[in-house]
């Protein structure tokens, strides 16, 4: 699929990689990810990484889905369309990992830990009730940062990688900085920048807002992974 081809010369997700700048220096920062690449994160750490993460997808793909129908060209509805679809296969690909045998087993049912019901909520309510131009803002760090973040754990975990290519994250590591994702996240930049053409003024300023507000979603649920946060009183809630 052919993106349509912003004419501005000035690239407006430019702006927006530069307003999330301390944000992405903090994500690059976190154990988690530091651990991750090294090849040493606990796995129990990593499964509940996935197990909230194909939580979270399923959020996504609606946020996805609703872009797609408010998108104001038949090809940007096809691409968001299609990335909503992407997002199920990754879904089903944390699945096969989760059940795979690598990763310590669970018999309890993962429920969304804060940081992950927030971001869901955050873009679904964005996508359903902002314009259009604020919507595409606000999905794409998920694109943009988890291939910003594959792209770098790539280079870390070379080494862990070329010594045990069936390391249980070499998976994770090689969909993330596949080219045919950051294919994808091309895509979507120019799909955002021509959104960002054709918005008012007050929108792209509430485009920078959300871009900002869904990455520092992304630093709060990347940090959750190791170091979680419980709902109060989970474990003494008591149901009538």
């Amino acid at each position: 699929m052919t993106p349509v081809v912003s004419a501005d010369p000035v690239r407006f997700t430019d702006l927006l990689w530069d307003a999330s700048e301390n944000v992405r220096r903090a994500i690059d920062d976190l154990e988690f990810l530091r651990l991750l690449g090294a090849g040493t994160l606990p796995l129990d750490a990593f499964r509940r990484y996935l197990e909230q993460d194909s939580l979270y997808l399923s959020g996504y793909v609606k946020s996805l889905s609703l872009l797609a129908a408010r998108a104001p060209t038949p090809i940007a509805g096809a691409f968001w369309a299609s990335a909503a679809a992407s997002a199920m296969d990754e879904a089903s690909s944390h699945k096969a990992m989760l059940t795979g045998g690598s990763l310590p087993s669970s018999t309890a049912t993962p429920e969304p830990s804060p940081a992950c019901l927030g971001y869901m909520s955050y873009l679904t309510a964005t996508a359903a009730t902002e314009p259009y131009p604020v919507a595409a803002a606000a999905v794409l760090p998920c694109f943009w940062i988890y291939a910003d973040v594959g792209r770098s754990l790539a280079e870390a975990a070379k080494t862990v990688l070329d010594h045990d290519p069936d390391h249980p994250y070499a998976r994770w590591v090689a969909a993330y900085d596949a080219p045919e994702f950051h294919a994808i996240v091309d895509a979507a930049k120019t799909f955002v920048d021509d959104a960002a053409a054709a918005a008012t003024l007050d929108q792209r300023e509430q485009m920078i807002d959300a871009f900002v507000v869904a990455s520092r979603y992304e630093l709060m649920f990347w940090d959750s992974a190791l170091h979680p946060t419980p709902w109060p009183l989970a474990e003494s809630a008591v149901y009538a």
